[in-house]
């Protein structure tokens, strides 16, 4: 089992001619993903050989679903261009984007989540400036690497896309049912709650790891979720234990003002839950580990 993404996920790829999309989309074909198209109206009609892989380019969206049944957008648009490429996506009402492009603007990300809720919600947004989500073994969308893990019983939701790869490594014996990499922006569309509710209904997902850092209120509003909706264990890890007070670190999003938004906040919320939180990636690995094999 898995959230959101499965073998049967039929990827498109907004920017797929671009650099990064290039080069990314070479990388999800290697991993087992169905890429059946790209997305680029000056580039309609054309294909694109990725090592023997012929894959169609497409005007709009809304043409790349009707002729290949695409249910998932992997958007590799550059920033100024990513809220139009967002919209489109929404518009044409498919089920998943993903939204990996970094440095948008926060009112480009404010504009096109409040659009899908203006339109029903139809769209499930994962990002901004974030890794994508892999589900091992089946299907991986965005730039997470899809060779550091395996398919297993974890289920991992992370704001930080470098502790991503970190955990799913710490982890890799055990393996991973899907990891979702959200995001450290001031907004993003999938949360840590959207990740634990679906991660508490998925069969398969014996252990939810939730990776968070300083800044927001995210993880606070998560534990509350976890402490009502969770019966799963839940192991998590705070980034930023030795951030200075009022420095913005890393992602736009890591802010700390007075007592709010700092790691240990969070960890003390996070434990008033029931969930333990590790001090390092590798002692909250060390926690799962104890947890699965007891």
């Amino acid at each position: 089992m898995a959230i959101w993404l499965n073998k049967d996920s039929k990827v498109i790829v907004q920017g797929m001619t671009g650099a990064t999309g290039m080069k990314h989309t070479k990388l999800m074909l290697g991993d087992g993903t169905n890429v059946v198209g790209g997305v680029n109206p000056r580039k309609a009609g054309q294909t694109v050989d990725f090592d023997g892989t012929e894959v169609p380019v497409f005007g709009t969206v809304k043409e790349a679903i009707e002729k290949t049944g695409a249910n998932v957008s992997v958007i590799f648009v550059p920033e100024k261009f990513t809220k139009d490429a967002v919209v489109e996506a929404i518009d044409a009402e498919i089920p998943l984007a993903v939204v990996i492009t970094e440095g948008i603007a926060v009112h480009d990300t404010a504009a096109f989540w409040a659009y899908a809720g203006k339109k029903g919600n139809k769209t499930r947004i994962i990002g901004p400036n974030c890794p994508g989500i892999i589900t091992p073994g089946q299907s991986n969308v965005g730039i997470i690497p899809g060779d550091i893990t395996k398919p297993g019983r974890i289920g991992l939701v992370s704001k930080s896309g470098t502790l991503t790869y970190q955990m799913m490594y710490e982890l890799r014996d055990i393996g991973f049912s899907t990891a979702v990499g959200i995001g450290g922006d001031p907004i993003i569309g999938t949360t840590h709650i959207d990740a634990l509710a679906a991660f508490q209904e998925d069969p398969e997902t014996d252990l939810i790891v939730m990776i968070g850092e300083i800044g927001g209120d995210a993880e606070e509003r998560a534990a509350a979720f976890i402490k009502e909706n969770v019966t799963k264990p839940v192991v998590g890890y705070v980034a930023g234990f030795t951030a200075p007070e009022g420095k913005t670190m890393g992602h736009a999003g890591a802010i700390v003002s007075g007592s709010s938004g700092t790691a240990q906040a969070k960890k003390e919320a996070l434990e008033a839950a029931g969930v333990k939180v590790g001090k390092t990636p590798t002692e909250t690995a060390k926690l799962a580990r104890e947890i699965l094999s007891a």
